[in-house]
């Protein structure tokens, strides 16, 4: 039997799993790491730290596999996008990494789009200028920290510093350095009109492979350190993203996906380049040769559960510990007392700014509707629909592209509540076929490594071997009117409230 190895390096955590050639889990493992606020809206991690959580991760699942590390065939990488991870001629790490939800490059985005145009930005990256894409980052450290800016001799992605310590390989892939802002996603390549317009030499950079290409092999050195074999091939991989949704079959226009991660995601894959002229979804390069996706962010959707959990659950989670139970499960259980409309609160989900529909670093979040009969399970039933509403303003959107939506398939952590997937569904008014993808990007680079080291003649045959839709959850059409009015109420918040 031939194996595969993804490795998904995630905001929280690493996840390192290994899979047989037919997608059947065989061993996982999972190391978590800090994420340090040195301001509000600033957001950062070391680099160092993600290295460490792929290494042990490695070695756990080969040790306690079984498998012997000769038959894992490739590796496939995965992370989260629009990191900056900067390297010095040493190839070490000059300053820690700031990550996708940091929001401090308001001035560098005004800058960018009064140097290059808002228009031409989106013709040429998809996007308009946007504080969590890494472009406006390395702005920031040229403008605030020029001796650091000075010492760069290499600009990468979170998975492509991970594939650089395995590979000695400085290397990305179309899907992620499309996250970058500096990727003419028309012909898949950097910018070479951009860059020079914003003087920033395209040495920095690495070289751009399809998602599909074997970038590099595993040395002598890293070999050692994981107990992999010297030379195991490791592909192009994918933005966590664009990994996720092959993970979840996501790879023909039609079929859509919803994650309810950390951040909240709607995705569609599209056979052309799309566009919002205004930008308020990404347009990028698909893991998938010759496609592309488009995807709207909700930036604090299972974030927004995690902080009121930290904040106002303290009994909770000391009554989830007593019994042995998972905190969330309790929380949704609670919210499903509560209901459709939470007894008038509606939750606002900006914790970290917004990016779809509203492009705001600034905008706050709220609770709105608050009155004496509301009590705890409502803010949490709130806080459900409040991410959902905003998962809807990127359906609506995407639908409004011309994307053809005829599956909508979920999946992510906030998706393993039946309470939250049923709201989203009603939100929605939609069916959803739930997709058993825990290890969704970790699974979607592993079929990536296997196209790349031919196991599978190409992602869509792979996909349609591996993954298989579960369960569906069906919309109550009892409550579109319901939901119907309390939706027209988030939309009207936010112009209330942006300036506060």
């Amino acid at each position: 039997m031939r194996y595969l190895l993804g490795l998904d390096i995630g905001t929280s955590g690493t996840k390192t799993a290994l899979f047989d050639e037919e997608g059947n889990t065989i061993k996982t493992a999972t190391y978590a790491y800090e994420l340090f606020q040195p301001q509000v809206g600033w957001a950062e991690q070391n680099p160092e730290d993600w290295w460490k959580a792929c290494v042990n991760g490695i070695k756990d699942v080969i040790e306690k596999s079984n498998v012997q590390a000769s038959d894992i065939k490739g590796i496939g990488l995965s992370g989260q996008m629009h990191g900056l991870v900067l390297l010095d001629k040493k190839c070490k790490v000059i300053r820690n990494s700031i990550i996708w939800c940091d929001q401090r490059t308001e001035k560098e985005c005004d800058y960018m789009t009064k140097v290059i145009g808002k228009e031409r930005l989106i013709k040429i990256t998809g996007n308009p200028a946007l504080t969590g894409f890494t472009l406006s980052k390395l702005l920031w450290v040229r403008n605030n920290e020029l001796n650091n800016y000075k010492k760069i001799y290499k600009v990468l992605l979170p998975k492509d510093y991970i594939r650089f310590k395995l590979t000695n390989t400085f290397a990305t892939e179309v899907s992620d350095a499309s996250g970058m802002q500096m990727l003419d996603i028309n012909t898949r390549n950097w910018s070479e009109e951009l860059l020079k317009e914003l003087n920033i030499d395209k040495n920095i950079l690495a070289d751009v492979y399809e998602s599909v290409v074997v970038s590099g092999h595993v040395t002598e050195e890293a070999a050692k350190l994981t107990k992999l074999e010297i030379n195991t091939p490791v592909v192009g991989g994918a933005g966590d993203q664009a990994a996720g949704a092959i993970g979840n079959g996501i790879v023909n226009e039609g079929i859509i996906s919803t994650i309810i991660g950390s951040s909240g995601v709607v995705f569609a894959a599209t056979d052309t380049p799309r566009f919002d002229k205004e930008g308020r979804v990404h347009t990028l390069c698909h893991a998938v040769p010759n496609k592309w996706h488009v995807m709207g962010v909700t930036q604090g959707a299972g974030l927004s559960l995690n902080w009121f959990k930290r904040t106002f659950c303290a009994k909770d989670v000391e009554d989830s510990e007593k019994a042995g139970t998972d905190v969330y499960d309790l929380l949704t259980k609670k919210a499903a007392k509560s209901k459709p409309g939470s007894n008038g609160i509606v939750y606002l989900p900006y914790l970290m700014g917004e990016r779809t529909p509203h492009i705001d670093p600034n905008v706050k979040g709220a609770f709105l509707g608050v009155s004496l009969i509301n009590n705890h399970d409502d803010f949490v039933r709130s806080i459900l629909e409040g991410v959902s509403f905003s998962l809807k303003n990127c359906l609506d959107i995407i639908e409004d592209m011309n994307v053809k939506v005829n599956e909508i398939r979920i999946s992510g952590g906030g998706a393993e509540s039946s309470v939250w997937r049923q709201i989203l569904a009603d939100v929605f008014q939609y069916s959803l076929t739930t997709v058993k993808a825990s290890e969704g990007p970790a699974l979607g680079v592993a079929i990536l490594a296997g196209v790349g080291v031919g196991i599978y003649d190409s992602v869509e045959e792979a996909c349609s071997k591996i993954i298989k839709g579960n369960s569906m959850v069906y919309s109550n059409t009892d409550l579109k009117e319901v939901y119907s009015k309390v939706y027209d109420v988030y939309n009207s918040a936010y112009p209330k409230i942006k300036n506060i």
